[in-house]
């Protein structure tokens, strides 16, 4: 199985408030957001990991060149700016047509017991894709999600309905028939990564939730703090 992540975006609101280094460079508890991220998907079987970045951040492209050396899993590193992260997924997806593949942006912030039963689950399943869900709302714009009863994913929603237990929590597990969806979705001129997911609906892709208690996103300087008690258990 190949694990994918989209770390292209500029990190604009952390570098304004005074964040120095590049967001995947930025440490949580003494460790870099993206190293943690690598880590984690070696320790759950991964094949390959492919990260894309953009091309104004020479610190993470030396950082990720140092890793290519180290790390005991091919490490794919695609050096592109790109708009949206559904481009940076495009840009991603010629490496991730072969096999199933979990996908995520760097700064999600999950615990690793989670991540690893959510991903023997999606091994061992047949449906299209598993999606990380959470009811802990910790987003700006937050995409809710509706289930049936099953939890398989009926739809995604920018606001709340009465079949909405839960958001999504940016962490994507898909075969490669989302693919097909992604590039359609491009033809089209559709550039939010909602947009996709509601087109994978759309399409009848079978996508199941997958409950996490908590998983946060580290979008401003103050989220770093969050981020490390979470992870150190404290929170």
């Amino acid at each position: 199985m190949k694990f994918a992540i989209i770390s292209a975006g500029e990190g604009s609101r952390l570098s304004q408030e005074g964040v120095t280094l590049p967001k995947p460079l930025v440490q949580l508890n003494g460790v870099a957001m993206i190293d943690r991220l690598i880590r984690i998907f070696i320790r759950n079987g991964a094949d390959k990991v492919v990260v894309i970045i953009n091309n104004e951040s020479p610190l993470t492209k030396e950082h990720l060149a140092k890793l290519q050396q180290e790390t005991e899993v091919p490490l794919e590193v695609v050096v592109k700016t790109t708009p949206s992260s559904m481009h940076s997924f495009y840009e991603l997806s010629s490496y991730l047509q072969d096999d199933k593949f979990c996908l995520t942006t760097v700064d999600t912030i999950f615990r690793e017991e989670e991540f690893a039963a959510f991903i023997e689950a999606f091994k061992r399943a047949d449906n299209d894709g598993y999606m990380a869900v959470t009811d802990y709302i910790d987003d700006e714009k937050p995409l809710y999600i509706s289930t049936d009863g099953a939890l398989n994913i009926t739809g995604f929603h920018d606001a709340a309905t009465s079949e909405c237990r839960y958001i999504s929590g940016g962490i994507y597990c898909l075969t490669p028939t989302a693919i097909r969806t992604l590039n359609a979705c491009m033809d089209k001129g559709v550039s939010r990564m909602r947009n996709f997911q509601r087109q994978l609906v759309a399409d009848g892709l079978k996508l199941k939730a997958y409950p996490f208690k908590k998983i946060l996103d580290v979008d401003h300087a103050g989220d770093i703090v969050k981020a490390e008690a979470f992870l150190a258990g404290k929170e």
